[in-house]
């Protein structure tokens, strides 16, 4: 069976689709995957998605409706205006939301794995957490991660 790896490090809209889309495609396919999610890329976890923001200052490549000057990026309300506009585009197309995404990863038997060490450095508690995960450190992921045929860091 293949395997895959995947290091989870980000938590902002535009960052989390990729792990859980990678995560279920690969799984489909028969796959065996495990995703880390470590440092910022924890907040996914989390129950509440809500909080979960995309940032267009310092992403220039992000597409805007109308072009739009960097420093203009940096005023109140932007990241917020860009999150909603984001959401409604993916909504519009019929991509799943990230708790669809996540929910489908764990029904295809994807490993979700918070990283112990951040879960302790951000005081998260496992409260906050969904079910259905497991916890592990870097070590954890290294055990995988070195017999997997895909590894991948986003």
């Amino acid at each position: 069976m293949k395997k895959m790896a995947i290091i989870a490090s980000k938590g902002t809209l535009d960052m989390a689709y990729p792990p859980f889309i990678l995560a279920s495609t690969a799984a489909a396919l028969g796959f065996d995957v495990k995703v880390f999610f470590t440092f910022y890329g924890l907040q996914l976890l989390k129950k509440d998605l809500s909080d979960v923001k995309i940032s267009p200052l310092g992403n220039p490549a992000m597409p805007m409706p109308v072009p739009m000057p960097s420093l203009v990026q940096v005023l109140p309300g932007m990241e917020s205006m860009a999150t909603v506009m984001m959401k409604d585009k993916l909504k519009k197309k019929g991509v799943a939301s990230l708790e669809e995404l996540r929910d489908m990863c764990l029904e295809a038997g994807v490993t979700l794995i918070a990283c112990q060490m951040t879960l302790d450095l951000f005081d998260f508690k496992r409260d906050d957490l969904i079910d259905g995960i497991e916890y592990g450190g870097a070590a954890t992921y290294l055990d995988f991660a070195g017999e997997s045929n895909v590894s991948l860091f986003i």
